[in-house]
């Protein structure tokens, strides 16, 4: 007996999406491959000073923005339009495969990525797997992400042992350098400071920790995952 193949019969869930490029016959072929493939494309057009308010009455599920767009705009619309509609999602198309404009996108809350070439498949693929609140980019740039998470791993510690203990960006200096062994005086040496100060600094962690001396300072920082 032949299977049935269930998905192939399903209704895929209608999404609406505002496109926003500067390429006329851009936006008319991105609207008609989606409007094919049950997805509501409820506003197109190019950067002006209106974008802003057609894109929060359109409030579309999903945003597609070219990467010229992107570029020319001053993040005043993204962040903007992302505060009229929270929920709203962003698919930038980008040039090419630049690493740098690729982390641009993302910083400024773009989900999902593709490329100039890539095909309408790609692009509706995409917006879709956005629209679900996954995360979509080219293979080529995946590796990018994994590095930048890799490079941003060694400030995770400091910000932890920031919000667990509150110690400030100095105060978690002064750990490092007490355990290395070096006093108060050195301490003060080192970083050109009044020993005074770097006193005050450490009775203020002493307090802030809970500790009885300089070295369960930093025994309780190295807990936390502090490099000392």
């Amino acid at each position: 007996m032949p299977s049935v193949n269930t998905e192939s019969r399903s209704t895929p869930e209608r999404y609406s999406v505002f496109l926003l490029a500067q390429n006329r016959l851009l936006r008319e072929a991105l609207a008609r491959v989606l409007g094919k493939r049950n997805i509501s494309v409820t506003g197109a057009g190019a950067l002006s000073s209106a974008s802003m308010e057609q894109i929060i009455a359109a409030a579309p599920d999903v945003l597609v923005m070219d990467s010229f767009t992107a570029s020319v705009s001053n993040r005043e619309l993204i962040r903007g339009v992302q505060l009229g509609v929270p929920e709203m999602k962003i698919v930038m198309i980008g040039m090419d495969a630049d690493e740098q404009a690729f982390m641009e996108c993302v910083r400024e809350g773009a989900l999902g990525y593709v490329l100039k070439d890539a095909s309408a498949l790609e692009v509706l693929a995409t917006v879709r797997a956005v629209a679900n609140g996954e995360a979509a980019c080219p293979s080529k740039l995946s590796a990018s992400l994994f590095r930048y998470v890799a490079r941003q791993s060694h400030h995770v510690p400091s910000f932890q042992v920031k919000m667990c203990l509150g110690l400030t960006s100095r105060e978690q200096q002064l750990v490092g350098l007490i355990g290395r062994g070096l006093t108060n005086k050195e301490i003060a040496g080192h970083l050109q400071l009044a020993e005074q100060t770097v006193r005050n600094h450490v009775h203020r962690m002493l307090r802030k920790v809970g500790a009885n001396d300089r070295l369960a300072v930093v025994e309780v920082c190295r807990m936390q995952g502090l490099p000392v």
